[in-house]
């Protein structure tokens, strides 16, 4: 056993240092208006997802990540109970008809995050158990199918189509990396495109993100509103920004600017440059993280630190694309950046596997 890769290390520690001095500054346009709903906001992300984030983070770096391999079912159990929770009476509560939170001893909770780390463990454990017999369809693309159909039942009732399509490609691409065949993913990823395509005529809001995706201008004082402001503040940062902490957006313009949009303020206070420099950071923690994860001993070890990089890493690809108009707006979180105590938290459980499983690494 070996130390910590450090490249991993440090591009994570920039990372997570870059993110947590954003926050605090796209904050400020809150403590404007709000100065009570500031201090809870901070307190909520930078004691609950930084300090316990950051212990749990270090107790996740010394457990032998092939504990897990042993509990993989049990954890995903409770993740599904824990999901299934928001829709209690008294324990799940509602914000803008979305039903993805549980409060419990006076914190908020979102169950999702569990379920996303517990579905990369339980899947890792499960390709590691059936080896060569991946490529057959009923050991497995029919137990994929079926985790990623229990999950979507949770989350579409939420509803939360976006992150359904997150952990499902988390899914195909472990399926991949444990041995599976590139045509049963062809086909399916056509099936789920007809899904997604039933759901987008079914569901209001998803088609009224296509539209506003489509003719943003059309709908710029409502729901185009928020990638409008998003692109007005990008694009006023211009090369060098406007500098830390003076952005305008994010006082009375730009909605979600601590959660979604946080992205957008990043734009407008370092400009160019300094998106850009967000962007690479994460291109190198991803690089370096499948360089860890292709090292691996086991292929526990490999589909588990695969799992784990591509689900933080696509998160935030989706996130950016969104905000720059390069998709329709998603609602995923800019990882390390955007308001979560509970999203931060287990972000930084994630990374501590991921460092447990660099000691493990091949050194040559």
């Amino acid at each position: 056993m070996s130390k910590v890769d450090k490249p991993l290390l440090i591009s994570f520690l920039v990372l997570l240092t870059v993110g947590i001095t954003v926050f605090v500054s796209a904050s400020l346009g809150i403590y404007a208006t709000n100065q009570a709903k500031f201090t809870s906001v901070v307190f909520s992300h930078l004691f609950l997802g930084l300090v316990l984030g950051g212990l749990a983070c270090y107790i996740f770096s010394k457990i032998n990540y092939r504990q897990y391999r042993k509990y993989a079912f049990y954890i995903f159990i409770l993740s599904l109970i824990a999901g299934t929770l928001v829709f209690v009476p008294g324990l799940g509560v509602s914000q803008g008809g979305d039903k993805r939170w549980i409060y419990l001893f006076g914190v908020s909770f979102q169950p999702l995050e569990l379920i996303k780390i517990a579905f990369v463990i339980y899947f890792a454990a499960w390709v590691s158990g059936i080896k060569d017999k991946i490529a057959q369809f009923k050991f497995g693309l029919l137990p994929l199918l079926t985790l990623l159909g229990i999950i979507g039942g949770i989350l579409l009732m939420q509803p939360d189509t976006d992150s359904l399509v997150v952990i499902a490609i988390v899914g195909f691409a472990m399926y991949i990396i444990g041995g599976g065949r590139w045509r049963d993913v062809f086909i399916i990823g056509i099936i789920g495109l007809i899904g997604l395509t039933v759901l987008l005529f079914s569901r209001p809001y998803l088609m009224n993100r296509m539209m506003t995706f489509i003719n943003p201008s059309d709908n710029a004082l409502t729901s185009g509103y928020q990638i409008q402001q998003s692109l007005i503040a990008i694009g006023s940062g211009e090369i060098t920004g406007r500098g830390l902490g003076q952005s305008i957006q994010k006082y009375k313009f730009l909605p979600e600017s601590i959660g979604d949009s946080i992205f957008a303020v990043a734009g407008e206070e370092l400009g160019f440059i300094g998106s850009v420099f967000i962007i690479i950071l994460f291109i190198f923690f991803t690089g370096r993280g499948l360089k860890v994860a292709t090292s691996s001993t086991d292929i526990f070890g490999r589909l588990l630190a695969t799992g784990i990089v591509i689900l933080i890493s696509i998160q935030s690809l989706m996130n950016i694309s969104s905000m720059t108009g390069i998709i329709p707006l998603s609602g995923q979180p800019l990882i390390f950046f955007s308001q979560g105590g509970t999203a931060l938290f287990f972000t930084l459980v994630e990374i501590g596997i991921l460092l447990n499983i660099s000691k493990f690494r091949k050194t040559n």
